[in-house]
C-alpha cells in the first residue's frame, strides 16, 4: 500500500470493513464515527487517483474503557456518553471494556463489571451493544521470559486475564439474566 494512502479511521470503517463493527476508543472520535457511517468517495492510493465509492458502515461504536485510573462503565458515565454521541449526531452504540481502568487493571474485577452492565441492560439501557473481556485459559498474566521454556502454558503474556472457567460462568450468568430482555430490545 503506498505511503500516501489515506489510511485513517474513516477509510477503514466505511471502506474496508463496511459490515464489521468498528470501535472508537474516545468520544472525541465521534466525527470519525459520523464520517465512517456515510458514503465516501476515496482515492484508491494509486498514481491515477481512481476514486472508490464506499457504502458506509452503520456499525460504529464507542468503547468505554475508563481512563486516568477511573472507571466509566457506571450508569452515569454511560448516560453521559450517550448524550455526547447524540449531540454529535452519531449512533449511541456503546461497548464497555471490562478490563483496563474499568477494573482497575485487576482481572478478578471483570465479572463484577459484567454484572453491572447486565443490570444496566435489565434496567432498560438500549445503547450498550457489547463487552470486551480480557480472558485466557488461566488467570493472570506473566512477563515474557528470556527462556521461553519458562512460560506457563495458558497464562497471558499481555494484560491480566480472567480464566476460561470464570469467563464461561460470567457469560452464562449474563445470558441467564438477559435471556428475556435482549430479544425485546429496540422494539
Amino acid at each position: 500500500m503506498p505511503a500516501s494512502f489515506p489510511f485513517d479511521r474513516r477509510v477503514w470503517s466505511c471502506g474496508y470493513a463496511p459490515r464489521l463493527p468498528i470501535g472508537f476508543l474516545r468520544l472525541r472520535t465521534a466525527g470519525s464515527m459520523r464520517s465512517g457511517a456515510m458514503r465516501q468517495s476515496l482515492s484508491n492510493g494509486t498514481v491515477s487517483g481512481t476514486l472508490t465509492t464506499t457504502k458506509g458502515n452503520q456499525y460504529g461504536h464507542v468503547v468505554l474503557r475508563g481512563g486516568g485510573g477511573k472507571p466509566n462503565y457506571d450508569s452515569v458515565s454511560v448516560a453521559l456518553a450517550e448524550q455526547a454521541l447524540e449531540k454529535a449526531g452519531v449512533s449511541t452504540n456503546i461497548m464497555v471494556d471490562c478490563s483496563h481502568s474499568n477494573s482497575n487493571k485487576d482481572p478478578s474485577l471483570q465479572p463484577l463489571v459484567m454484572e453491572n452492565i447486565s443490570n444496566q441492560i435489565l434496567e432498560g439501557n438500549q445503547s450498550i451493544v457489547g463487552l470486551m473481556v480480557e480472558s485466557h485459559l488461566k488467570f493472570g498474566n506473566q512477563k515474557l521470559p528470556a527462556n521461553l521454556d519458562d512460560l506457563e502454558y495458558g497464562v497471558s503474556i499481555t494484560d491480566g486475564c480472567i480464566a476460561w472457567d470464570t469467563t464461561e460462568k460470567a457469560i452464562r450468568d449474563m445470558a441467564d439474566k438477559l435471556r428475556d430482555v435482549l430479544p425485546k430490545r429496540n422494539d
